[in-house]
């Protein structure tokens, strides 16, 4: 008999001496000794199945099978995917024995031999056989003392302690990898629901990611503690979607690249007595929005009004020059400092220019005629279910509208 065949039998023999013992009976110490004993074990162990399955193409040829992984899933005693991760391993530690040693001592674990090779494999390909080398004992030296998602970063390192002299250039080289196969493989979706939701997916670089996550947060700050009507702080991903829609109102016009010859722009078309009512709806772009939010819109963002009059005849194109100009802004972030709705502390950087007197009334355009209003406030202004109260302090109040029923009315 082979002595791997004599070393399985000697195991299976001493497992089944231990299957009916109770572990209970262990004293503090003892199991704490045990539970390691046996974690090395089972390293060994695994170190030698991986040695057999490094070399059993033959058993996987016996029923015509692509490998010895896709035998095991015929044999019905592994899935596919561990199968041929445990097969890609087997082959790896044949070139590593340094690895594949630390593995059969117990030294190290499954988990720890898969990162020095992931490590190792994401070196320059270039690299001398000796750089190699001490790179591979390195790795093998810092697994005894640190996990697995440590080593992972450690080894992330590694050319900075085995070959200094082209770890900066190397380094230069795997971002700029990294960063071309980021692009290649970005992609962004956006799909209209029908119920007025839109989905938007998307999968961009990581610099590209953190750009748009430390704005979103900018955004999102002040509102952090602002509360639901129920009491409840509102959730982060609810907080994120506010600060997006915020971010986009805030893009300026002017830097927008060119579009079908002119300069970006939203067009929102709406009767003119919508415009002037509580009631109604508008047309942004493809998309319908209540009255209420094309005029809240028309106070901050480079919107175009489409206004149409009697037979859908248009009355006038707006343009965008109703909007607070920057000097204005600054003088009413030192008049207001902060949002004006009573009992609010949003700052005033974080806060919208409001027309008193809307705009679409004729309202002017100046620092008589506007108040800083919070996102949240901004959209109570504009909401026909609210009335608007100014307080003697200059201040706003907004109070819901008392609805009365056809019940109530008959």
């Amino acid at each position: 008999m082979h002595q791997i065949q004599t070393t399985v039998v000697a195991i299976d023999a001493a497992l089944s001496q231990a299957v009916d013992a109770n572990p209970i009976f262990l004293s503090t110490t003892d199991k704490a000794a045990t539970i390691l004993d046996l974690r090395r074990l089972r390293a060994r162990l695994e170190e030698l199945e991986l040695r057999v399955l490094a070399s059993a193409q033959d058993v996987a040829e016996e029923i015509g099978a692509r490998d010895v992984a896709s035998w095991l899933v015929a044999q019905e005693v592994a899935d596919s995917r561990p199968a041929h991760v445990a097969l890609a391993l087997a082959r790896g530690l044949e070139g590593r024995p340094v690895v594949r040693a630390g593995l059969a001592a117990g030294r190290i674990s499954v988990e720890h031999a898969r990162v020095i090779l992931d490590g190792l494999a994401a070196l320059p390909e270039d690299l001398p056989a000796e750089v190699l080398d001490r790179a591979e004992a390195h790795l093998c030296d810092l697994a005894t003392q640190h996990r697995p998602t440590d080593l992972r970063r450690l080894a992330n390192h590694l050319l900075e302690i085995v070959a200094p002299e082209i770890a900066e250039a190397a380094e230069a080289e795997a971002i700029r990898r990294l960063e071309e196969a980021a692009h290649a493989k970005a992609t962004l979706t956006i799909s209209d629901h029908g119920n007025g939701m839109t989905r938007i997916h998307a999968l961009i670089p990581e610099a590209v990611g953190e750009r748009l996550h430390t704005l979103l947060e900018a955004f999102a700050q002040p509102r952090v503690a602002a509360l639901e009507t129920d009491g409840k702080v509102r959730p982060r991903n609810r907080l994120f979607a506010d600060a997006f829609a915020q971010l986009l109102e805030c893009v300026p016009g002017d830097g927008v690249p060119a579009h079908g010859g002119d300069t970006t722009a939203v067009i929102v078309t709406i009767p003119i007595e919508y415009l002037h009512s509580e009631l109604g709806i508008a047309q942004l772009g493809d998309t319908n929005v209540p009255a209420g939010e094309a005029r809240r819109l028309a106070c901050t963002a480079a919107i175009i009004p489409y206004v149409l009059g009697g037979q859908s005849e248009p009355l006038d194109l707006g343009r965008a020059r109703r909007l607070f100009s920057p000097a204005q802004h600054k003088a009413l972030k030192i008049r207001d400092r902060h949002c004006r709705a009573e009992g609010c502390t949003v700052p005033a950087t974080w806060c919208d220019a409001h027309h008193e007197n809307p705009w679409s009334r004729g309202g002017p355009t100046d620092l008589t005629n506007a108040a800083l209003l919070c996102g949240h406030h901004h959209r109570k202004a504009h909401d026909p279910t609210y009335e608007t109260i100014r307080l003697p302090s200059g201040d706003y109040r907004y109070r819901r509208k008392i609805q009365t029923s056809l019940h109530a009315r008959r």
